[in-house]
């Protein structure tokens, strides 16, 4: 029963790996730089991420994914004075004094770097991204920006973990296949709110291995999310947000999320992704150095009856922070 069960997931993990989905974030609010390669330099610190998910836990098999990521700003202006050229010590932006004095960032350029490793069964694939965004003023409380990315995505076929790799399914199928990739994106954000769309994939390389999902090439994809800040006493912020996914020959998928912060140290939050399941997150930012967070998903759909919920953790650091920040002032 449980060969049968593994077999059924790997067949439906070939199906996404030839359709090219990239991984999914429960904590995509944590770290949009994953998704938009316009959220470059956006903070006036050096922002590292290192996360980890554990998909459908107790699985053989499940995917597992881990990823680094980092992005700074490169404007000195910008580094020096600050986005918001508030005082040393930070400023609370869940406060409502904080959208009062915010003031847009002047335009500075930002670059990142994201490495993300995932395998589902005996598939794996890596991707390595360099980004580049341009922030523009472009009103006294708003900043617009635009960015790209490029790099390429490594995928290959672990054979020493199939039982008969003489199969003749897998006759046409190489080793590994690497492919280059680019993304585009835009961010439009304040003091509370954002709203970003980008694209992935778009040179559309098949990194399936048989001629036949060659012939059928490869399908990009496409993203927007938005967010907005709700005040609540002088303290507290509710923080609503969707995120909505589209690839060609693939269900739509939107994300709803609801995000309530404490101050400036904590947070917790739920969402729910359409016809998959529900999530429970939590936040805290232990220091002006690092922050954690974590995330379990309650799974819903057809695979609910096969395998336990989905784990997420991410561990944050706030490098070259000399404004001594606890939390991110732009990126809520």
């Amino acid at each position: 029963m449980r060969s049968a069960a593994l077999l059924i997931i790997v067949c439906n993990f070939a199906v996404a790996l030839h359709a090219q989905q990239r991984p999914q974030y429960t904590q995509y609010l944590f770290n949009n730089f994953l998704i938009n390669p316009a959220v470059a330099g956006i903070e006036r610190y050096v922002d590292v991420k290192l996360g980890g998910r554990s998909q459908w836990h107790g699985v053989e098999g499940a995917p597992q994914t881990a990823y680094l990521s980092t992005h700074f700003p490169v404007n000195g202006r910008h580094i020096q004075d600050g986005a918001l050229s508030f005082a040393e010590g930070g400023y609370n932006p869940y406060s409502r004094g904080f959208s009062h004095r915010y003031r847009a960032s002047a335009p500075h350029h930002g670059v990142g770097i994201t490495v993300q490793h995932d395998r589902a069964a005996q598939f794996v694939r890596t991707d390595a991204l360099f980004a580049y965004a341009y922030h523009l003023r472009v009103a006294e409380t708003v900043n617009l920006s635009v960015g790209a990315n490029a790099g390429f995505s490594q995928v290959r076929l672990d054979m020493a973990g199939i039982d008969n790799p003489s199969d003749p399914v897998l006759a046409n199928y190489a080793d590994s296949r690497i492919s280059p990739e680019l993304g585009l994106g835009i961010w439009l954000y304040g003091a509370r709110f954002f709203a970003g769309a980008s694209a992935q994939q778009l040179l559309g390389n098949p990194l399936a291995f048989s001629d036949y999902a060659q012939r059928m090439g490869g399908h990009q994809q496409f993203f927007f999310m938005a967010g907005y800040k709700l005040h609540l006493g002088s303290e507290m912020a509710l923080v609503p947000s969707v995120l909505f996914k589209q690839m060609a020959r693939m269900p739509f998928v939107g994300d709803y999320n609801l995000k309530l912060a404490f101050r400036d140290r904590l947070w917790v939050g739920g969402g729910y992704r359409s016809h998959e399941s529900f999530s429970a997150m939590a936040g805290f930012n232990i220091s002006a150095l690092f922050n954690v967070s974590y995330s379990y998903d309650f799974s819903t759909g057809p695979v609910r009856t096969l395998a336990h919920g989905s784990h997420e953790v991410v561990l944050g650091f706030l490098l070259n922070n000399r404004y001594k920040v606890y939390c991110p002032q732009v990126m809520f």
